[in-house]
């Protein structure tokens, strides 16, 4: 009998579109894990081919049961809660730490490959992006779930039996967030349907240095995430915690105006510079929140030099070509 692939947080942005992957692949035998209390997640399932679905607290009880044992090919796991701003701690350890862990366990138990995310939300105000415990300094409890686990992982290292692979995503943006709409999802998915409703794209303005929408970020789309975790999958002597961003740190500004010139674009209007932008009101900057004060990463930038040396050597899309490619999309879906 043929055995399963896994991947948690199915119905999710980057648990749905891993399917998407595996299914051009010809990959059809998953088991796709998720809570779906928020039921609008079904869309990111329908267009997919699974094997069955299983609520996320069923999936714990089986799999700590031995109901799974000898049926599983690997796990891919991206369950778990994503908010910045969700400041139950309890809720956030138990489904970001606890979960991940009683996953490891199983893998290391069955000798199956574990693919799993976690986030550059360690660092926190780390100036320094390299996947070593010194430079990281979450600023949230979700960054210190994540940088939890991973450090549980580093001291059972010698305990693995099988791949194990973490990726720290960096701003992950693309197809298949719209469930997340507002707070977690993209700045990428907020400027396009802002921009659409308002005519305008509202940026903060300048903080920790940095000008009017300046402030820096790893903006890497979902396409390059997929990729990697399918090379990864395509080799199991490959272990480790990497980063997954571009390498490249691009501001909010960029984000804004790859999207106004994209809507622009489809309109059949000219390309506008920024300062065109902001002087005509299309671009607009707004007063920093005091809520995220001394939480905010106001610069981040991927240090893949360890990806790179893991063999990954596929190019990242920029800015401006993941952001007309996915304004694209959502052009289409209108």
């Amino acid at each position: 009998m043929s055995k399963y692939y896994v991947v948690t947080g199915a119905a999710g942005f980057i648990g749905s579109n891993l399917i998407a992957g595996l299914n051009a692949r010809g990959v059809r035998h998953i088991i796709a894990v998720d809570n779906m209390t928020k039921g609008d997640k079904f869309r990111n399932l329908v267009d997919l081919d699974i094997a069955d679905y299983l609520d996320k607290h069923d999936f714990r009880k089986r799999l700590n049961d031995g109901e799974f044992d000898g049926r599983i090919a690997a796990v891919l796991h991206q369950g778990a809660c994503s908010n910045t701003m969700e400041h139950n701690g309890q809720y956030m350890m138990d489904n970001n730490f606890r979960y991940t862990t009683e996953v490891l366990d199983f893998c290391i138990r069955q000798a199956v490959p574990l693919l799993y995310a976690s986030s550059a939300a360690t660092y926190g105000a780390s100036q320094v992006f390299r996947e070593e415990p010194e430079f990281e300094g979450p600023l949230n409890v979700y960054g210190y779930s994540k940088v939890l686990f991973d450090r549980v992982l580093r001291s059972r290292w010698n305990e693995l039996t099988a791949q194990v692979v973490g990726f720290r995503y960096f701003n992950v943006y693309g197809p298949r967030e719209a469930h997340k709409a507002g707070a977690g999802s993209s700045v990428a998915f907020n400027a396009f349907h802002q921009f659409r409703k308002e005519g305008r794209v509202k940026l903060f303005v300048g903080c920790d240095g940095y000008p009017d929408g300046g402030q820096l970020r790893d903006f890497v789309y979902i396409e390059d995430i997929v990729a990697a975790n399918l090379y990864f999958l395509d080799h199991p002597d490959k272990s480790g915690i990497f980063n997954l961003g571009t390498g490249r740190a691009q501001s909010f500004n960029d984000i804004a105006i790859g999207v106004v010139n994209a809507v622009r674009a489809h309109e059949g209007k000219p390309v506008l510079s920024h300062e065109e932008m902001v002087r005509t009101g299309l671009i607009e900057y707004v007063p920093f929140p005091d809520i995220l004060k001394g939480k905010y990463q106001s610069f981040t930038q991927a240090d893949i030099s360890k990806l790179r040396a893991a063999g990954y050597t596929r190019d990242f899309h920029d800015v401006a070509a993941g952001v007309g490619k996915y304004c694209s999309k959502l052009l289409e879906s209108l």
